[in-house]
């Protein structure tokens, strides 16, 4: 069995960055965890790079050959992959174990996880190698100024959650970055009718009934709850994968140890 999380969001949301943080965290109390790199367009890494996927095609090259823009080239970049994501994926892991901790750092473009296929193929291709998956979704604190761009986040990470299929784990990242921490209480783990409430005073009447459709749906998929992540707080981070590796069901597989008091006593 093995595990794997899939770390999505806008651009600029801090993806990279939590990887890399996680990869520290994790080496520092001697846990072994992969990064993989599923983005064409990267560039630099803060942490070893396990498997990248800059070796079967990157973002500079299509765009130098084919005339594309920044967004156009990376979709045909991950409809390129389409048909071989898979067979590379498998290929890589035949360097490492079956219970192996993955961590894939995923492209920016929310249209790569609601139009293009090939995310949600690639999820299923980790099933089939026998992986439990969750996905988690990094939305940038400070991005949760009011209601209006909240309930954006929400859907934006809901449209993704519904393609993939996954568990998935909400984050607010840079944290540190806050510097009035009350200003996201109301964000954190809100109420649905304080959400209604507040959309309903910064929009027209006649959004009515679409402002009370949304909390619903928003409501109904448990899409409320966000985990702040400060990354110079090792105990945030570790807050942060206790949560993700119950998703997982990282650990619940590993043999109990009992100690042998009898033994003890001879000693």
């Amino acid at each position: 069995m093995g595990y794997a999380q899939l770390v999505i969001g806008p651009a600029g949301s801090g993806k990279s960055t939590y990887c890399s943080s996680l990869y520290q965290h994790c080496e520092t109390v001697r846990r072994s965890i992969h990064i993989v790199n599923l983005d064409p367009a990267a560039e630099n890494f803060d942490y070893p790079v396990a498997m990248d996927v800059r070796e079967l095609i990157s973002l500079d090259d299509v765009m130098e050959e084919l005339g594309l823009g920044p967004n156009g080239g990376l979709v045909y970049c991950m409809e390129h992959l389409e048909d071989n994501l898979n067979d590379w994926l498998d290929e890589e892991l035949d360097n490492y174990l079956d219970d192996e901790y993955l961590v894939f750092d995923c492209p920016g473009q929310i249209e790569l996880y609601s139009h293009v296929p090939v995310f949600r193929n690639f999820v299923e291709h980790l099933k089939r190698r026998n992986f439990n998956v969750c996905v988690v979704y990094l939305l940038d604190s400070q991005f949760m100024v009011d209601v209006t761009k909240f309930i954006s986040g929400c859907m934006a990470s809901l449209s993704a959650m519904v393609q993939l299929e996954l568990p998935h784990v909400n984050i607010l990242s840079k944290m540190d970055l806050v510097t009035n921490k009350k200003d996201l209480d109301d964000f954190l783990d809100p109420e649905p009718q304080f959400l209604l409430s507040a959309l309903n005073q910064q929009m027209a009447p006649k959004y009515a009934k679409l402002n009370k459709a949304l909390i619903d749906l928003v409501s109904s998929y448990s899409m409320v709850s966000f985990i702040p992540l400060d990354l110079r707080k090792d105990k945030s981070i570790e807050y942060v994968l206790g949560q993700i590796d119950n998703c997982i069901q990282y650990g619940e597989d590993a043999d109990v140890k009992v100690r042998d008091f009898d033994q003890e006593d001879d000693d």
